[in-house]
Formats: C-alpha cells, sequence, structure tokens
C-alpha cells in the first residue's frame, strides 16, 4: 500500500471510487435526493480534480497492487472579500472528497489519507480543517470523530 500525489492513468479508478461513493450515499440517503446521474461518471471526477488544480488542492489515492483503492481530495479556498466582517477567517484547507473502496476498508488507508492531507494543508500554513459529512453517513461521522473533527454547522432539511 503506498499513497500517492494523483496521477492521470488513475483516472478511470478515481470515476469508479466516486460513482461508489455516490452510489454508497444514495443508499442511506433517507430524503431520496441524491443520484448518480449518467453523466455522474463521466463528468464528477474532472469536476472534482478541477476545483483541486485551481484552489492549490491535492489529490491523493491509496494504490494497492497497482490500482486506487482510495482518494482524498482537499482544497484551500478562498475567502470572499466581505468574510472578515463576521469571521476571524483563519488559514483553512477542505477535504472535499474521500472514500476507500468498500472491499478494503477497516485496514487503516482512511488514516493514511486523511493524515497525508492534513500534513499537505499544515505545510501551506492552514490552521483548520473543514469536511462536510452526509447526516445519514454513521460510518463517517464515526471515522471524522475519531480522527479529531467535531460539528460546527448543521444543516437542517424539511421537505415542504
Amino acid at each position: 500500500m503506498e499513497i500517492i500525489e494523483y496521477e492521470e492513468k488513475y483516472l478511470e479508478d478515481v470515476k469508479d471510487l466516486l460513482v461508489e461513493l455516490e452510489e454508497y450515499i444514495m443508499s442511506i440517503d433517507k430524503d431520496e435526493l441524491d443520484q448518480v446521474h449518467e453523466d455522474y461518471r463521466e463528468k464528477m471526477a474532472i469536476l472534482d480534480l478541477e476545483d483541486v488544480n485551481n484552489n492549490n488542492g491535492k489529490c491523493y489515492l491509496a494504490i494497492l497492487d497497482g490500482k486506487a483503492v482510495g482518494l482524498i481530495m482537499g482544497c484551500i479556498f478562498p475567502y470572499n472579500k466581505y468574510d472578515y466582517l463576521d469571521y476571524k477567517c483563519p488559514n483553512r484547507g477542505e477535504i472535499t472528497e474521500l472514500i476507500v473502496s468498500k472491499n478494503v476498508r477497516s485496514k487503516g488507508i482512511g488514516n493514511m489519507l486523511i493524515t497525508k492531507m492534513e500534513d499537505y494543508f499544515k505545510s501551506l500554513g492552514c490552521e483548520y480543517v473543514l469536511v462536510d459529512v452526509f447526516a445519514y453517513n454513521e460510518n463517517a461521522i464515526k471515522f471524522y470523530n475519531k480522527n479529531g473533527y467535531h460539528a460546527r454547522m448543521h444543516t437542517k432539511i424539511k421537505k415542504l
């Protein structure tokens, strides 16, 4: 097992991992709002990687037997010019995607990926890391809690 920076030769693996993540999210979505649109596989990875490239980010892959079996993407998004009005605006990175393929979970790969991303953010002077976690994803919530993350915001939803 090795953790490497994204290489284009793993693009199909990245697409597969993102589809696996979205299909899992769909399976636990009590509101039934998530979907895997027919264009998802071909477009989502490209959009995520563009965010990484345009926002001082990184994509790291967990490689096992020549295949990407996990990934993490993170960016350092800029604040807008008015954020300072109600926020101290510390340097912060944001984890935008994290997935470990179901057949290799619980082997420490997620911990290795998150440590790699946190080290990258620290190297650029980030003081905090943000991550949005789907409320119904209890496994992810437990994972992030074990890694020292805590809730700062809660998004509420109501069907009309």
